[in-house]
């Protein structure tokens, strides 16, 4: 192929590809510098990825680009995951990410890359600094493909995060179930002093709380890694799941004062565990956020149900509320019970997954008066999802 030109100068594209080994070369001697000292990369690994994302690079700025393409590149709109382009910068962030290289490395190699190319192609073409156009398109395809790098590797990243957190979310409820088992035997034993009975029965609601915890982290990972959240539709009543919700933080909250009022038609088909764990979830962030009365309505009319969770106390920030159903966020609350938090900022996540496995919504209105939380779902949702 003739080299292309610009105005007598040697194109950028057609430098790369002419002087490709000695530009690896100086690619792969930073490489090294940063390499970590257990990484198994080889020398031949380092060369031959910079190699791959230099020819991409230059048949990438050969390829005609109309105004709209270079306005949607330089806003990271251009993404083209089957494009050999794309595949490069994506199978060079799963090398460094399996090596256990940081993001900051990764940015780094960019970085050297860039720099290396633009100063041997000035210093071997003297004219070349006229030629703006081709180092326009130089950078533009560098800083593609360090975000394509960058976004993957984050996903990535983030994927591993999770499948860690599902499986040592899983694995701890094996160890946690046998100590609920042991507690309850020992609070069964007559000998105990009530000084020891306290204290099992403390250890107990701890490791409830751990229990809540952790089947909040399992939803979260599962949600996820896109795993739809698993729904057992049965025949329940509303009255009886409000009410068990309502003892069972009672018990871990002895000086809540929770009031339940359920009226309309009250049997239905739903999970309902994953109803009670939603309501449980409502419920203790009232008692933790709330400074007074709590109440949980349900009302059954026609094929609806509505659960309202109620509390008194200082009103949500307007402007945590968009973001207050996301997960690993808590909305700052003036006022706030004391005891020990039961949740990681994945209770509302946890119940709006679930209001959406019904088939339903999930709303929270805050004012001066208190907050509620309105859960809207069939009484016999479709079980096709």
């Amino acid at each position: 192929m003739a080299p292309h030109a610009t105005g007598g100068i040697m194109s950028l594209s057609d430098f790369i590809e002419a002087n490709l080994p000695e530009l690896v070369d100086e690619w792969a001697e930073y490489a090294r510098t940063i390499s970590l000292k257990d990484s198994h990369l080889t020398d031949t690994q380092l060369r031959n990825s910079a190699r791959d994302i230099l020819i991409r690079i230059a048949a990438h700025m050969r390829q005609p680009q109309t105004a709209e393409q270079q306005q949607a590149k330089s806003r990271g709109n251009e993404h083209d995951p089957a494009s050999g382009f794309d595949r490069v910068a994506h199978e060079h962030a799963d090398d460094r990410l399996a090596q256990g290289y940081g993001i900051n490395e990764v940015v780094a190699e960019y970085r050297a890359l860039r720099a290396s190319v633009l100063r041997q192609w000035q210093q071997r073409s003297p004219d070349a600094a006229a030629a703006s156009e081709e180092m326009v398109r130089f950078n533009e395809a560098i800083d593609h493909m360090l975000a394509e790098s960058v976004r993957h590797y984050a996903q990535r990243t983030e994927r591993i995060r999770d499948l860690f957190a599902g499986v040592l979310a899983h694995d701890l409820r094996s160890p946690l179930g046998a100590i609920l088992n042991s507690a309850q035997v020992v609070l069964h034993d007559d000998g105990l002093s009530s000084s020891s009975v306290k204290a099992v029965a403390i250890a107990q609601r701890s490791a409830v709380r751990m229990k809540h915890m952790i089947d909040d982290l399992l939803v979260f990972t599962r949600t996820r890694l896109g795993d739809m959240l698993p729904v057992d539709f049965t025949p329940q009543d509303i009255g009886r799941i409000c009410n068990d919700a309502a003892d069972e933080v009672r018990a871990s909250y002895p000086d809540a004062c929770i009031k339940v009022c359920v009226t309309g038609e009250l049997a239905g088909r739903w999970d309902g565990t994953r109803i009670g764990q939603l309501l449980v979830n409502l419920l203790v962030n009232a008692v933790q956020h709330g400074s007074g009365n709590i109440s949980v309505d349900a009302l059954g009319h026609g094929e609806q149900l509505t659960l309202i969770v109620s509390n008194e106390g200082a009103p949500i920030p307007a402007t945590a509320l968009p973001t207050l159903f996301d997960p690993l966020t808590r909305a700052s609350r003036s006022a706030r019970r004391s005891g020990p938090p039961s949740s990681m900022g994945l209770g509302l996540y946890i119940c709006r997954c679930i209001a959406r496995a019904h088939n339903g919504t999930i709303e929270a209105e805050s004012a001066e008066g208190g907050t509620s939380f309105t859960v809207q779902i069939p009484r016999f949702p479709s079980t096709e999802r």
